[in-house]
């Protein structure tokens, strides 16, 4: 991709999983779209496997970086046959119907002491949710400004089927310990680390 580093809502918190990324040698991105945040982990880990169910939107990816292993086909059921040492998801699983399976999933591909990323997009649900969507739109406006918008190609789920209230829950029972914290461009995150 050529010119300037472009921007957009997802890109804007890649640097959540790429912190995560020191000292592992494996990393897994599920629902990895136009291949940006593998791209960008394989300067940091040597094996990078990225997975997507969109044939075009990958296909797309695969010139970004040769080195990665771009596979199509669903994170939920492809057997890859191993498990990974880092494990990220950015705006993926508000496309799945059943979030709670999707997080024990990438629970499962998670290397035993390995690291899971989720960064996804929830609907607001409670007052207290609206609160940073409220902050998040002034913020958008000067950062366009600031750097444009880079649209990306990966299909859309609009609007998301779970809420944040949903993915709190979720978040507890399927990932104890789990760190879940909002972000400011409608989005949230969840930060786990699996038990040795």
């Amino acid at each position: 991709m050529a010119g300037p580093t472009p921007w957009n809502h997802n890109l804007h918190d890649h640097h959540l999983v790429l912190n995560e990324a020191a000292g592992c040698a494996t990393a897994l991105d599920a629902g990895c779209g136009d291949g940006l945040l593998a791209r960008d982990l394989h300067r940091q880990v040597p094996d990078v496997t990225a997975i997507d169910a969109d044939a075009a939107v990958l296909n797309r990816a695969r010139v970004l970086d040769p080195g990665v292993d771009w596979v199509l086909g669903d994170a939920l059921s492809h057997d890859f046959g191993r498990r990974f040492d880092l494990v990220a998801s950015i705006a993926t699983l508000h496309h799945l119907p059943d979030l709670a399976a999707g997080l024990r999933r990438l629970a499962q591909l998670t290397a035993p002491g390995g690291r899971l990323v989720v960064i996804g997009l929830a609907r607001a649900d409670r007052l207290v949710d609206l609160v940073p969507d409220l902050v998040a739109v002034p913020a958008n406006l000067a950062r366009r400004a600031q750097r444009g918008y880079w649209q990306h190609t990966a299909p859309t789920c609009w609007p998301p089927p779970h809420s944040y209230t949903d993915v709190r829950r979720t978040v507890t029972a399927e990932l104890p310990a789990a760190r879940y914290r909002r972000l400011l461009f409608w989005r949230y995150c969840v930060q786990w680390r699996k038990p040795a």
